[in-house]
């Protein structure tokens, strides 16, 4: 029984070593596992910061402030300063004088019987006249010509009037006598043969007169009406804004 007890005890412990290292080796995986499953978490601080929004609002891309776009602005209607007109009424035989300053514009008609005052405006090179009752023009001006119709009396004509120059145009004369206005109108239109050719008509109130013919090389130059009357004729410069 003394020897037994020796080995009893040896055998005892060598069981106790064996169990503790088993223990420890189990024990130690473990321990490594927890860990590594620890370490895949982020810390509390930032899972907290990943949780919670940002108090600033994150920032947008700002869209580009719209150009305004220009307002179309009106062309203002271009005008002809200065010409004068003068030519054949087709299929009547009479002569049609057309006269612009600035945008003004007026207009005579005569074939020696009727006639017919026009006054109106152009614009861009276009005319609309007005006369009395229905009388009308309308045409263009340009090209060094007027071209356009024209309604007198209920009748209707076309025309066509070549760019003028003085003694060559329009004339015009106005008088009170003896309570009664005295009108009358021409044209002088220079002929291709040589020489000039004159139209008008004269008016005591709605009686006709006999018209005077105006001296083509001095057509402003007084003339007599009748034994105890004289017209003074003007130019168109000299009347066209009494007209409008």
């Amino acid at each position: 029984m003394s020897r037994l007890g020796p080995v009893i005890t040896l055998t005892a412990g060598a069981a106790l070593a064996v169990g503790l290292g088993v223990a420890s080796i189990t024990a130690t995986p473990a321990a490594n596992n927890t860990a590594a499953a620890t370490s895949n978490e982020p810390p509390a601080t930032e899972t907290a910061a990943a949780a919670e929004p940002s108090a600033e609002p994150s920032a947008e891309p700002t869209a580009a402030a719209a150009t305004p776009e220009p307002e179309p602005t009106e062309t203002a209607a271009k005008t002809i300063d200065k010409a004068d007109y003068g030519g054949y009424v087709r299929g009547n035989g009479g002569l049609i004088a057309i006269s612009t300053r600035d945008g003004k514009t007026i207009g005579y008609f005569c074939d020696g019987k009727t006639e017919a005052w026009f006054k109106g405006n152009e614009k861009d090179g276009k005319i609309t006249l007005k006369g009395f009752g229905a009388a009308a023009v309308g045409g263009t001006l340009g090209g060094g010509k007027a071209t356009g119709w024209m309604t007198v009396g209920g009748k209707k004509w076309t025309f066509s009037a070549a760019k003028v120059v003085k003694p060559s145009g329009l004339y015009r004369a106005t008088a009170q006598v003896r309570g009664a206005k005295i009108r009358a109108g021409w044209i002088v239109l220079k002929q291709p043969q040589g020489g000039f050719r004159q139209v008008g008509a004269a008016f005591s109130d709605e009686k006709q007169l006999r018209i005077p013919e105006l001296n083509v090389y001095q057509p402003t130059a007084p003339v007599p009406l009748d034994d105890d009357t004289t017209l003074n004729p003007k130019d168109v410069d000299g009347f066209i804004q009494e007209m409008q």
